[in-house]
């Protein structure tokens, strides 16, 4: 590998590029991710910034989550009856039940994929 440089003043600095330079969406999901490795995994966070990682990381982890998420709340409504028609009939339960599954959901894909 070899390296240019271009010289600014008296120093010479080293030309280095990102090979990946795409721009990825990080949602909270990824950020709890992010902050996990960080504060449980520095070696595995240090490396990932040192081999341009960490954001194709985070972002995977993010969509990976919302799918999970959707999934879960899809499945668990179905099975506990949960269903537009209930939400007709009585809109308050229906939220309340609604939320219920959501935060439950949310608290699997936590548990499998942030914090692991």
């Amino acid at each position: 590998m070899e390296l240019t440089y271009t010289k600014v003043g008296d120093y010479y600095i080293p030309d280095l590029a990102l090979d990946d330079d795409t721009e990825y969406k990080i949602g909270v999901y990824g950020r709890m991710r992010e902050k996990f490795l960080k504060e449980h995994h520095p070696g595995v966070y240090n490396r990932m910034v040192l081999f341009g990682e960490l954001w194709k990381h985070l972002a995977e982890i993010d969509a990976a989550c919302h799918e999970r998420i959707d999934f879960l709340i899809s499945v668990m409504a179905k099975q506990e009856g949960v269903t537009e028609s209930s939400k007709a009939s009585n809109q308050m339960e229906w939220v309340g039940r609604m939320n219920n599954i959501r935060n439950r959901a949310e608290e699997i894909v936590l548990r499998e994929l942030v914090y692991t």
